[in-house]
């Protein structure tokens, strides 16, 4: 009963619709609990997940309930997937190596980290060195999405709004 009750209270706090979500381009736990589908490892596999894929959690709603619920799937596929994944080991090397950039490049990597999308975007210089380095956290697209998830609730509702979205202030903890 007292479940329920909590659950019941989570409902529509801090909505995000799926279209708004799209339209400002939610990411993580924020985008798949407004009911989109998008996830670094679906979207664009590389390594083990070309193979094998977490089913992507999605929730309708886009409420803290709905967030809440996303974290809960997330947790069971996660450990789903790894129990799998575990009794059916992969043959071979379990070190590739990498090349080395020599001479000016850009290279990025797009993970998918515990708040959603971490992009990584390096430019070297003429001896292969690290000329620029940038991180993008996931908090840097889902602030918009707290803001306006704010609109219209009452002040209590905030820390509700704002722990659901749990977003880095520092922009870069990951």
């Amino acid at each position: 009963m007292g479940l329920q009750l909590g659950a019941r209270a989570l409902r529509g706090i801090g909505a995000v619709s799926q279209d708004l979500a799209s339209s400002i381009g939610l990411v993580g736990v924020a985008a798949r609990a407004s009911g989109l589908v998008r996830d670094v490892r679906f979207d664009h596999p590389a390594g083990w997940h070309r193979l094998a894929q977490v089913p992507v959690s999605v929730w309708p709603g886009g409420d803290v309930f709905a967030r809440a619920r996303v974290r809960w799937l997330e947790c069971q596929r996660s450990g789903e997937f790894l129990v799998e994944q575990l009794a059916t080991p992969p043959s071979g090397e379990l070190l590739a190596s990498l090349p080395s950039p020599s001479g000016e490049a850009l290279a990025v990597a797009l993970v998918e980290g515990w708040r959603g999308e971490v992009c990584h975007v390096a430019l070297t210089d003429a001896a292969g060195r690290f000329r620029r380095y940038k991180v993008v956290d996931p908090s840097f697209h889902d602030w918009t999405g707290l803001a306006l998830a704010l609109r219209g609730q009452a002040i209590s509702d905030f820390p509700l709004c704002n722990k659901s979205f749990n977003l880095s202030y520092c922009g870069f903890d990951l």
